[in-house]
């Protein structure tokens, strides 16, 4: 092949992860946006009273979204396997910015009384259907397009964008605390994020309409078992696999991303806009370290840093958050929320691509997102919850040897798993052949 020829199809392969990745990086900004803003807006939906029920009211309503990503999964996965990768990445990315305009413009309690925590129950479900097909869309569609030899590095871009999202809206957050007061951001302020992810959502939607659809997809794309429940039950391992994977991540990610500003401000007592520049940084970092993770996964292969997330994390969770209660530094709060993150970055970065590598073409977007989705719904979706409650009946100390105990039964699947880089049915099908341990049990 030419150079001109391959610096060519280079370029094309970053066009489609570049659009493939902001899509992602929207719908995250959407939704995380609710969870960066909780602590402005929980008063305006739910009676005046104490501050930890507020959070853990609005805490609610965000696992509640969760319910609705194995549902979102479904459809979405059915549609996308059925009519496409890019087809369902661009329903996907609509629905998203109807929930946020609904939450933008909905009245507080206030106004509307019980009404209000109402709409915003019915635009957090809209949501979650929207995320519970993006994820196992995006993940598939990132690691089809990707180059041979490279999908670690390119499917880790999932979680850069994921992470990215939650970033922005810690950015957009920072702005505001700039510009406005703390009445004001209570009073309307909270409603501007929610307008700019609905405005860059109609944005995305234009953008995804020029993507390339995948070979491989197009290779299979009248396959009569696509996206069915049938052809996805002759895969149970990797079904059963998926949830192992999942399980440890996703409580230690929202644990990290999500929870910990809340335990920044309601338990070791830090201001709030010092906890954002916290969580601003330190993600800003954990989202460089992606790409570096999932390279390196493509040279030692994916099993040796899921290990050593299992190890680590199982070890060390605990303790880090003892030692972030007992300090009243930023810096050394900041300090500890890095090697917690640096930690999860050993699933983060390659756990697109090693869920991809497990199904055939024509389940793989269904195959991906409901196990995955439903696992985020029970463990990861709750996460926060869980730590509010344990904290308001006086046991949070509890809620860090449940995020160990997850994280230990992750690492346990890790151990058992084989290396899916070297049996990937993505590969597989690249080079014409099937893999012996991979074949539908």
């Amino acid at each position: 092949m030419k150079q001109s020829d391959q610096r060519a199809i280079s370029r094309r392969i970053t066009s489609n992860i570049f659009k493939g990745s902001l899509g992602n990086l929207i719908e995250w900004y959407d939704w995380y946006v609710y969870s960066a803003f909780a602590v402005y807006f929980s008063a305006e939906f739910f009676p005046a009273g104490n501050t930890t029920l507020q959070l853990l009211n609005t805490a609610g309503v965000f696992a509640i979204g969760f319910l609705m990503r194995p549902i979102g999964s479904i459809i979405m996965g059915r549609y996308a396997d059925r009519h496409g990768r890019r087809a369902g990445l661009t329903l996907s990315v609509a629905i998203m910015a109807l929930g946020s305009l609904v939450i933008a413009f909905t009245p507080g309690y206030s106004s509307i009384g019980v009404l209000s925590p109402i709409i915003l129950v019915v635009a957090r479900l809209i949501q979650g259907i929207s995320l519970g097909g993006e994820y196992g869309t995006s993940a598939t569609y990132l690691s089809e397009v990707a180059s041979n030899g490279r999908r670690g590095y390119y499917s880790s871009f999932q979680y850069v964008t994921l992470v990215g999202g939650q970033l922005v809206a810690l950015g957009v957050q920072i702005i505001l605390q700039q510009i406005l007061n703390d009445d004001q951001m209570v009073s309307w302020g909270w409603r501007i994020p929610f307008v700019i992810g609905a405005l860059g959502a109609l944005l995305v939607l234009w953008l995804r309409r020029s993507m390339d659809e995948s070979e491989q997809f197009e290779k299979n794309k009248n396959s009569v078992n696509a996206g069915t429940f049938k052809a996805l039950m002759k895969y149970p391992k990797a079904v059963m696999t998926v949830v192992g994977l999942t399980l440890g991540g996703t409580v230690a990610f929202y644990t990290y991303t999500t929870y910990l500003q809340k335990y920044m401000i309601n338990t070791v007592g830090l201001d709030k806009q010092s906890v954002s520049w916290i969580n601003f940084i330190a993600l800003l970092i954990f989202v460089v370290l992606q790409p570096l993770a999932g390279a390196l996964s493509d040279k030692i292969g994916r099993r040796k840093l899921l290990l050593g997330f299992g190890i680590f994390g199982t070890l060390l969770t605990a303790p880090l958050f003892f030692l972030m209660r007992d300090t009243n530094s930023p810096f050394v709060a900041f300090l500890l929320m890095m090697v917690g993150l640096i930690i999860v970055t050993g699933y983060t970065s390659i756990n697109a691509i090693v869920k991809a590598e497990l199904f055939p073409t024509e389940i793989r977007a269904l195959g991906v997102g409901f196990p995955y989705s439903l696992t985020v719904a029970i463990f990861g979706g709750t996460a926060e919850f869980i730590a509010l409650w344990l904290k308001n009946i006086g046991l949070e100390s509890l809620f860090f040897f449940y995020v160990s105990l997850c994280i230990l039964i992750s690492l346990i699947a890790y151990w058992r798993m084989g290396e899916s880089s070297k049996n990937s049915q993505i590969e597989a099908e690249f080079n014409k052949k099937t893999p012996p341990d991979q074949k539908a049990l």
